[in-house]
């Protein structure tokens, strides 16, 4: 078994436990955990030091998996996830079948399609939503790689990911784009 292969498998393990996992994405180290377990959900937010009115965002392995978790996915939404040449996170009204607390005041959830090697093997292995909020203390720098992790937040969690943690570039957060169900976007974050 290749290492990312095994390293998602053991990721998957945990999360269907309840677990929490520090994992490389598309863009920053991420903490994530299954998005329907609210306790899992829970600890991700103490794990942080977040208010729990701040909502993180889900990945999945496909733009197919989106309709699990949207109640309407805007047509305009399949051409933006085909077209964009960097990570792009949208956010969606309509949220369903994720932990309450990922759904923010206004019913919405913010979704990426990963297309980096090791997040979507996970979220294909896992067959659900992983949550993915970045790796530090909440109001801290996002750190851009794992050297940057803080021992704090590595002892916190149940499975640290034994793949890119070599790496020195810095890593860069995606597009935040807004996705109203008649199709107007607004932009969140470039």
């Amino acid at each position: 078994m290749g290492t990312i292969a095994y390293e998602a498998k053991k990721c998957v393990e945990v999360m269907r436990r309840g677990g929490v996992i520090l994992y490389p994405t598309d863009t920053v180290w991420g903490i994530g955990c299954d998005a329907s377990n609210a306790d899992a959900v829970k600890r991700v937010y103490e794990i942080k030091r977040r208010a729990d009115s701040k909502a993180m965002l889900l990945l999945v392995d496909s733009a197919d998996r989106l309709a699990r978790y949207v109640g309407d996915v805007p047509a305009v939404a399949w051409d933006l996830i085909e077209l964009t040449t960097k990570p792009l996170t949208i956010i969606y009204d309509g949220a369903r079948n994720v932990a309450p607390a990922l759904v923010a005041e206004d019913g919405s959830v913010g979704i990426r399609v990963t297309q980096e090697l090791f997040s979507k093997e996970l979220c294909y292995r896992f067959q659900k939503a992983v949550v993915s909020t970045s790796a530090n203390i909440s109001g801290e720098s996002a750190p851009g790689n794992f050297s940057e992790i803080s021992k704090e937040i590595i002892d916190a969690v149940d499975y640290v990911v034994n793949y890119r943690q070599m790496e020195k570039g810095k890593a860069k957060s995606s597009s935040i784009i807004k996705l109203a169900a008649n199709g107007a976007v607004s932009i969140i974050r470039e």
